[in-house]
């Protein structure tokens, strides 16, 4: 057999890349911003064009069935570990590297320099999360959770103040909870089944006997708790709006795509696992999992509201994101998954947009601003401001404004952006489904709508408070470091909108390759490890 082909080790070098630099990181001193700042510019570009490589390959046809299969120490599946790329998870890999170098580029000037190693913990991050995105291990994908978790916890605390403990203390607690309960559900689910490899378990499902499957279906549940904490489902999800509004600007933009790890992880998982091929226990979970998205979505519709603070306020607009993902995966399967996964990127980027966004302002409100605004709203006390005719508006007030505008339009889902698009595209695809609508779908969709409406009014709100009822406003001074990951991050929301076509394509493609579990398990059980010659060397 020929020597493993050398394009075939980009799929580890998303996990290799940030492990690398961030320990080359550690030793560098404290003091030397710059040169941490530019290693991690490098990881950063190049973990970038590698994700569009990965996902240029995975939808050339580079692969048989777009999957590329990757075994570490030349071990075949399911006995070694098999990292696998296809349409899903390179394009997670490109939305990761995009708001990870976002985030970076935002925090070039000040975040990173309030505490000590963060971009070693930055790199660290993004090596648990490619890994997560990449794994096809049960296992393997614990010990990437928990590599992201370890980051992340540094990463809250960073440039610690007495709210910032307070919140990292929280997230920390909560989160050993939920990896204690991952492994408990991977240890039933492999008492259950003797693997853990997530293609191979979709063969042994079907043919499990009843205490087998019993067990099974506990590990899986226990599984599913620990999944749907990180994506935070009610009553799971507490301690989320709180991290958030606690975390800094460039740490929150990162863990509203942690979020959408939870999320990954329960399609992958109970798409391949309790598919078409899984007998008795095909769709297991999923009614509970529309209920339980559905009671996200009205309570992340409600914080909305009862929100004063921009950062609760995003925190919950997550939660909102999160419960329309589950509800929808849970309600009607791969049915309206294209859909959903437009949602995913347009609700991310925006999200992370905003979350990067309110720091820059609150810049804009005098101390006290949003003490005076909350008393004038309380008591009606009306203070209309003079007509400003033939006052121009400062360069950056308008930056302000307009992003803050295209943000709140695509987090509540309103018209024109890719807010809108996704959900008119998820109604279409819950009402055009065969048969008689039920009343779940209904019920469905007057909560996403809710949802909308909710979102809208404590944005609006909170907009009027910053750029109107704050008196005399005074023109806050960016960096360009800060200007360019805001608006970047907003232009690729508007270029969601103007390509939505050929983004749906490719995700229809994407949801059609997820569909054959036949080829995916084929793929990842069937790729040969390289043969050695007599001479023991592997051949070339």
């Amino acid at each position: 057999m020929s020597a493993l082909p050398w394009m075939q080790h980009l799929i580890v070098v998303p996990v290799l890349l940030p492990l690398l630099v961030g320990a080359l990181l550690i030793p560098v001193a404290q003091n030397r911003h710059g040169f941490k700042f530019a290693a991690s510019a490098v990881s950063g570009v190049l973990l970038w064009l590698l994700s569009l490589a990965l996902l240029g390959m995975a939808d050339g046809g580079h692969w048989p069935d777009g999957i590329g299969v990757y075994l570490a120490s030349n071990w075949a599946a399911p006995f070694g570990i098999a990292l696998m790329v296809d349409r899903l998870s390179a394009l997670m890999l490109v939305l990761t590297s995009t708001i990870a170098l976002a985030a970076l580029v935002f925090g070039a000037r000040r975040w990173d320099r309030v505490g000590v190693h963060f971009h070693s913990l930055f790199q660290f991050l993004l090596m648990g999360l490619n890994g997560a995105f990449l794994t096809n291990d049960l296992f393997n994908l614990f010990v990437f959770f928990e590599v992201m978790l370890a980051a992340s916890y540094g990463l809250v605390l960073h440039g610690y103040n007495l709210r910032r403990i307070q919140a990292g203390m929280q997230y920390v607690a909560v989160n050993l909870v939920a990896s204690l309960l991952f492994l408990i559900g991977v240890s039933l689910i492999y008492g259950a089944t003797g693997t853990l490899n997530i293609a191979d378990l979709t063969l042994r499902v079907a043919a499990l006997g009843p205490q087998d499957t019993y067990l099974l279906r506990i590990g899986a549940s226990v599984l599913a708790l620990a999944f749907l904490t990180k994506g935070a489902m009610w009553p799971l999800g507490f301690w989320l709006p709180t991290t958030y509004a606690a975390a800094s600007p460039p740490v929150a933009a990162m863990l509203v795509l942690m979020t959408k790890v939870g999320v990954y992880a329960l399609l992958r998982v109970w798409l391949a696992v309790f598919g078409d091929a899984a007998g008795e226990l095909e769709g297991f979970g999923l009614a509970a999992l529309s209920v339980g998205g559905m009671a996200t979505l009205l309570f992340g519709a409600v914080g909305m509201l009862a929100s004063q603070d921009g950062g609760r306020m995003a925190g919950y607009g997550a939660i909102i994101s999160s419960g329309t993902l589950l509800a929808v995966l849970g309600h009607s399967g791969s049915a309206v998954l294209a859909s959903g996964l437009y949602y995913l990127i347009g609700s991310t980027l925006a999200m992370a947009a905003f979350m990067l966004l309110i720091e820059l302002t609150e810049r804009i409100r005098p101390p006290g601003a949003a003490l005076l605004a909350i008393t004038m709203e309380a008591f009606a006390i009306e203070d209309k401001p003079e007509d400003p005719v033939g006052v121009g508006i400062p360069g950056t007030l308008a930056f302000l404004g307009l992003s803050f505008v295209a943000c709140a339009l695509v987090i509540s889902g309103m018209p024109p952006l890719s807010g809108f698009v996704a959900k008119f595209s998820l109604f279409h695809a819950l009402l055009a489904m065969p048969g008689r609508v039920p009343p779940a779908t209904w019920l469905l969709i007057a909560l996403m709508l809710l949802a909308g409406l909710a979102a809208i009014i404590a944005l609006m709100r909170l907009g009027v408070r910053t750029f109107w009822a704050s008196g005399a406003v005074t023109p806050p001074r960016l960096q360009i470091s800060e200007v360019l990951p805001v608006g970047g991050l907003v232009a690729l929301c508007v270029a969601l909108t103007l390509q939505a076509g050929a983004v749906f394509d490719y995700l229809s493609r994407t949801v059609d390759g997820l569909a054959r579990s036949g080829s995916y398990t084929e793929r990842v059980l069937g790729e040969p490890p390289v043969m050695r010659p007599a001479g023991g060397e592997v051949a070339r």
